[in-house]
């Protein structure tokens, strides 16, 4: 098993991807720990799998990440690889969002993100250990999808942050890397997909193999990144899409010169 002898954490790892992920992390040998902001019976529920460790908690603070952090190394011994996949998506065009909105998705997309990592590398040059950050970004984080500006942004504001982590924390064996799914077919993006016509309309389109993604090829993703077969990717960013980045256009929006 790939993964065997990793320890795991995941932030946000109770939600729809995850908790497929976390069970794919699981079943390559890893041991596991899911943080979130549910309760543990709840969580529980979610996650359903007894091999996994719950820590709630709220890693919008310093206090609160290292918290977390120290929770999950009590439950598995000191952590080898940090998947920082807690997020939000507020939906609305440019003029629609409010601060609030721009507030709560920055706060968990990018703060609690660096926060976290802070807490675990803090814990890995004092233990002398090579530890391995993963930030989840998005496929949006280089394409303008409408609807979702701060998101976009905030996925942006994560793939820097990360290589700012790689780049500085290098000379103590400590990697960052950075994984962009495209749409994922459940959570916020089915949300989406099922209450926004407009929305469904454009996904339909932007995706060039056909389909939306499934929460367990975000898991397979993270399993190769959280195994000895990522050891040289440092700053990297490992794009799982299906291609939507590459945003193809329906002919009716390429000018007329444009086509061919």
């Amino acid at each position: 098993m790939i993964s065997e002898g990793r320890r795991i954490l995941v932030t946000g790892g109770a939600g729809a991807i995850g908790s497929v992920a976390s069970r794919r992390l699981a079943d390559a040998g890893a041991q596991v720990v899911v943080n979130d902001l549910l309760a543990p019976g709840d969580a529980a529920v979610r996650i359903d799998d007894g091999r996994i460790h719950y820590v709630q908690g709220n890693g919008t603070t310093a206090d609160g990440a290292a918290t977390v952090v120290a929770a999950a190394e009590d439950a598995v011994g000191k952590l080898t690889d940090v998947v920082l996949l807690a997020g939000i998506v507020r939906t609305g065009g440019l003029l629609e969002q409010t601060a609030d909105d721009m507030r709560a998705t920055f706060d968990t997309n990018v703060l609690a993100s660096i926060l976290t990592a802070q807490a675990s590398v803090r814990r890995w040059r004092e233990n002398g250990i090579p530890g391995h950050l993963v930030f989840i970004s998005s496929w949006v984080q280089d394409v303008p999808w409408p609807g979702i500006a701060p998101y976009a942004a905030s996925k942006a504001a994560v793939r820097s942050v990360a290589r700012s982590f790689a780049r500085e924390f290098a000379a103590d064996g400590i990697r960052a890397n950075i994984l962009a799914p495209g749409i994922v077919q459940v959570g916020m993006a089915k949300h989406q997909w099922d209450t926004d016509p407009d929305y469904q309309r454009r996904a339909r389109r932007a995706v060039p193999l056909g389909e939306l993604q499934s929460a367990e090829s975000v898991g397979d993703a993270l399993t190769f990144l959280c195994s000895p077969l990522s050891a040289y990717m440092t700053g990297s960013t490992l794009v799982v899409d299906g291609g939507a980045s590459l945003y193809p256009m329906d002919p009716e929006e390429v000018p007329d010169a444009d086509r061919h």
